[in-house]
């Protein structure tokens, strides 16, 4: 048998195997020792599992939980044991992951007719910890789609079946756990033995599916209440259920009947909707709301959402003035760092709160003040010329990530603010088991937006894109139930119109780049959606922040 080398980025040594030899063998060969246990391996920049055997000469790099794309597969295989449980205490009842909250997965027992009992979190459990304890493997098979739709249907997972219906491919794999079919669009473990720490609790009409966290795996994030963000996750299953459209499958079922103008008509004027009723909210509370504070993450639709909001307290009486906390960054020299020794502009003190509060002060006092102006190039705060003055129905809408923030606003009374949290929670799921991730839909809304007019490659916001997250969980996250009132800014139809403009740009980055990864995942992601047309999107929608052609200049 013929020979194939390898070379191990982990012990930075090369080897040679015999074709067809596992990446698991490889692992157990090498002896390789990670913080966690191995679960996977990237091979020249794809995600493979353990399984995977090895035909051609590769660069191999093995992965642990702690890695991104370790705790992927170790979320996907944990939620296909759940399946399993619920299924074997619960045969009647549909098992569905609605989305992520608190660090874990809001899961929904719906036909159980009563409200989950500690006794029912027991027996799922119980039935969790035997497969676990008996070490099953996650078996792939690739079969004939329509039997795989068949034996999906049988199960009563109909959204799987109808997406896999949809891509019209002869052969589909299917995951098997003993008898149980299931897909979850990535690697799996090999086995449900690798499965070591979980946690399942009740939270609110629900279960909260808790992970470990990805640094310190033996332990369990902490369980958070966020009223007011399920709150907006439970409004967007309502508007979906008005759609009709709760999942990949439906979305491209109006797409294939040419009926996506109806969902894209219907999602602006849900979204006219709610926005008016919040600029009503503030006009309800008379003069004493001086400031309107919009906070979010990255590529969540904070400006856009700041002028429509300001069209919709002017048809009120009032008179809104756009501020962005920007504008008060202080001198580059200035700017707090972060571990890393890089300029750290998602800190809280890289904003001049001094100078911010005063001149809010004084507009408040009714005096006359100049703007400032960050001109990013230099890295100075500048004058632009501009001055303002506040009349007696004249309002402040400051838009910045630190809005939630109680650090913000030193000088300023509560009562005379009005706090608005935006962010884009995607409202429709792969399927039954598989949410998708909110930050995956920023991440493209954001790629696309550089792309647009920043000049940056896919790859360059690739690479960003964790330094970025971990500025939103440091800074934005933890403050987001200090807000008056969230404000979902996705659409239901967005995806299938993001994927025309984001898998070009996806496709130009090469295989021997680290990126490569990321951009094959998501145009994976991608290829399940059939493309709609932004033609009917209106002017003033928040996609065309990202997309262009937006009647609002920025």
């Amino acid at each position: 048998m013929k020979d194939i080398e390898i070379y191990c980025r982990n012990t930075h040594t090369s080897h040679t195997y015999p074709m067809g030899t596992s990446l698991l063998e490889i692992s157990n060969d090498l002896n390789i020792k990670l913080q966690n246990q191995v679960c996977g391996a990237i091979v020249n920049h794809q995600v493979k599992e353990l399984s995977f055997c090895v035909v051609k000469p590769k660069h191999i790099e093995f992965i642990d939980f702690s890695h991104p794309d370790g705790m992927r597969m170790y979320i996907r295989s944990l939620i296909f044991v759940l399946y399993a449980a619920v299924k074997e205490v619960f045969p009647h009842v549909a098992f569905k992951v609605q989305n992520g909250i608190s660090n874990g997965y809001f899961c929904e027992l719906q036909g159980l007719e009563r409200e989950i009992s500690e006794s029912d979190i027991f027996s799922i459990k119980q039935e969790m910890n035997a497969l676990i304890e008996a070490d099953i493997p996650f078996v792939k098979k690739g079969i004939i789609t329509s039997h795989a739709v068949d034996l999906l249907a049988k199960q009563g997972l109909e959204d799987k079946a109808q997406l896999f219906e949809q891509q019209g491919r002869m052969y589909s794999y299917l995951y098997f756990l003993n008898d149980l079919g299931d897909y979850f669009y990535g690697n799996l473990l090999p086995s449900t033995g690798y499965i070591s720490n979980y946690g399942l609790v009740p939270y609110f009409d629900g279960l909260l599916l808790q992970v470990p966290r990805r640094k310190h795996f033996k332990k369990l994030h902490k369980v958070v209440y966020n009223d007011k963000l399920f709150e907006i996750f439970q409004e967007q299953k309502d508007w979906a259920e008005i759609l009709n459209v709760s999942t990949i499958g439906s979305l491209n079922d109006f797409a294939l009947q040419n009926r996506s103008g109806d969902i894209i008509k219907i999602s602006e004027a849900l979204h006219e909707k709610k926005i008016a009723e919040i600029a009503n909210q503030i006009s309800a509370r008379g003069n004493g709301t001086k400031v309107v504070l919009v906070a979010g993450p990255s590529a969540s639709g904070k400006t856009t959402f700041s002028k429509r909001l300001g069209v919709q307290l002017a048809v009120n009486g009032m008179r809104p003035y756009q501020v962005s906390l920007d504008d008060y960054f202080v001198d580059r020299e200035h700017t707090p760092k972060d571990e890393n020794g890089e300029y750290d502009f998602e800190a809280l003190e890289a904003i001049d709160i001094e100078f911010f509060n005063h001149q809010l002060i004084e507009l408040f006092e009714g005096k006359e003040v100049r703007l400032p102006r960050f001109d990013f190039h230099s890295g100075k705060r500048m004058q632009n010329g501009k001055t303002l003055k506040l009349e007696k129905d004249d309002i402040l809408i400051v838009e910045g990530i630190h809005g939630m923030n109680p650090g913000l606003l030193t000088d300023v009374a509560e009562q005379n603010t009005f706090k608005i949290f935006i962010s884009a929670l995607t409202q429709i799921s792969v399927d039954e088991h598989t949410h998708i991730s909110t930050a995956d839909n920023r991440l493209l809304r954001r790629m696309i937006r550089d792309s647009r007019y920043r000049g940056y490659r896919a790859a360059d916001t690739i690479k960003r894109w964790p330094s970025v997250r971990k500025g939103e969980e440091k800074n934005i996250f933890p403050y987001q139930e200090n807000a008056d009132i969230m404000f979902n800014s996705a659409t239901i139809y967005e995806l299938a119109v993001l994927k025309k403009y984001a898998e070009p740009i996806l496709k130009l980055v090469l295989e021997n780049q680290p990126e490569y990864m990321e951009s094959t995942r998501l145009l994976e992601f991608l290829s399940y959606f059939k493309p709609i047309s932004d033609v009917e999107i209106p002017p003033t929608s928040l996609l065309r922040e990202f997309l262009g052609g937006s009647s609002f200049a920025y």
